[in-house]
């Protein structure tokens, strides 16, 4: 591996902690794992966190998700859903489309529950990566390479090296990481993989203020019962500044429901679901208690919502930031880059940025600075374009009169009508696919092979 230098009997294998077992995290533990790195991920909730909407693999994610051996998981998964439709104050379907039109998908792209897709990456990976839920990071102090041996806990890696220290002190510096409720330990590299709210972001680099810009909106979703009877179906009913969904998906026997509004920045606690549940009400009461006010089902979606155990909650927001990366500390996924549920890549480029941060610190065997340069300058463009997608598709979402309304209903109906409706479909998903595909994926040597050999103990390691 260029770069890579042996072992001298001082250097153990190289220690990460993430930060977040969300999508990013799991999937960077598994391209480091693989790549002989000790990982440990540490999150916040009590347990895996399953709950979450639909999302999408397209593209390079897809290239990802093949190249990682999950993308039958993914498929046997799918949410299978076969049309979509625009319904009327009733609830009377106005048009339908296909539902791979409604979500801009060809080819192989694929579509998951987050909850789906969370359970598969992390039984890829808990056999092979410490597991920490329940407890956060409070600090993280970068230590100079000192060239010392550090108390030893006695605990073995998750990751199968025996002998090697979890505190990852190696004699090449480290950062010393302290917990709410674990004892402190010291690891080589850490990565905030903790989302738009994420805590390693603002304990590197400060306040989330500071690196959001709001797109104008908010959104939220939640699971309900499927008292409409939708088989892999989605609903959709528009008025003007708010957008409102229902669908249900393959084996799920509970529906989901989504409801947007536009929306000046607002101020509550994200940990709050109480406020939050405040701010969705005021913007929907008014919304189908009358004839021709709206779609009749959304009081019951707001009675849903007050109940479920799954609430979110949060704006369509971009986190925009010069650097990812200080020291020994990085940003992977919405942490670092955060494109909104507008841009339909969230999840996409959570996969291919572990897939390319993973790959950076595979083959960087100098510090990890080379590697976090490597990885920005491969995700930076990947990441504009579809930051400029979601702007654009947050103004879309929604409409600004019923007549605006009214047109985006009768160009649905006749559309399926239409001699040019596959050229029309095509146009429709041509902005999401030049997201989805705006990265060319490198290809990083294999553990084990002549290019890519890694030192004796089948750690990498860096020059100490």
């Amino acid at each position: 591996m260029s770069g890579t230098v042996s072992p001298s009997p001082r250097t153990r294998p190289r220690t990460v902690l993430i930060s977040g077992a969300s999508i990013a995290g799991p999937a960077l533990a598994h391209w480091l794992h693989r790549y002989g790195f000790a990982v440990t991920v540490v999150e916040r909730a009590p347990e895996l966190r399953t709950g979450g909407y639909k999302v999408d693999i397209r593209g390079a994610a897809v290239e990802v998700a093949e190249r990682m051996g999950v993308l039958e998981d993914i498929q046997r998964a799918s949410t299978d859903m076969r049309t979509g439709a625009y319904v009327n104050d009733d609830g009377e379907r106005i048009a339908t489309l296909p539902a791979d039109v409604f979500g801009a998908r060809v080819g192989r792209d694929d579509e998951i529950m987050r909850g789906d897709l969370a359970r598969i990456l992390y039984e890829r990976t808990r056999a092979d990566v410490e597991y920490v839920f329940g407890d956060s990071i409070t600090s993280l102090t970068e230590r100079p390479d000192d060239h010392h041996d550090a108390r030893h806990d006695g605990r073995q890696s998750h990751a199968g090296h025996a002998g090697h220290d979890t505190d990852g002190t190696n004699g090449t510096g480290g950062v010393e990481v302290t917990f709410e409720r674990g004892a402190p330990r010291r690891f080589d590299l850490v990565v905030g993989a903790d989302g738009l709210h994420s805590n390693v972001r603002r304990l590197t680099f400060g306040p989330e203020e500071q690196f959001v810009r709001h797109l104008g909106a908010y959104i939220s979703a939640f699971s309900l019962p499927n008292e409409l009877g939708l088989d892999r179906e989605e609903l959709y009913h528009a008025v003007p500044g708010k957008l409102i969904c229902v669908y249900s998906s393959s084996g799920d026997p509970a529906a989901k429901g989504m409801l947007t509004f536009r929306s000046p920045r607002l101020a509550y606690d994200h940990r709050k679901p109480a406020e939050q549940l405040a701010l969705l009400e005021a913007a929907f009461k008014d919304v189908g208690v009358a004839p021709s006010e709206g779609w009749t089902e959304v009081p019951r979606l707001l009675e849903a919502a007050r109940e479920a155990d799954d609430f979110y909650f949060d704006g369509l927001q971009l986190i925009e930031m010069d650097r990812w990366s200080r020291g020994r500390v990085v940003l992977l996924g919405d942490a670092a880059h955060c494109a909104s549920p507008a841009s339909g890549q969230g999840t996409g480029m959570a996969l291919v940025g572990a897939y390319v941060l993973a790959g950076a610190l595979a083959e960087a065997g100098r510090g990890p600075e080379e590697a976090f340069d490597r990885y920005e300058k491969e995700m930076r463009g990947y990441v504009a374009v579809n930051h400029a997608l979601a702007a654009k598709f947050a103004k879309e979402m929604t409409a600004d009169s019923r007549r605006q309304i009214r047109f985006r209903h009768l160009m649905m109906r006749i559309l399926p009508h239409m001699p040019w409706k596959n050229l029309v479909a095509k146009k429709i998903a041509e902005d999401v696919q030049r997201g989805a595909n705006a990265i060319t994926l490198q290809d990083h040597p294999a553990p084990g092979t002549a290019t890519g050999r890694a030192p004796a103990d089948g750690c990498p390691t860096y020059a100490a």
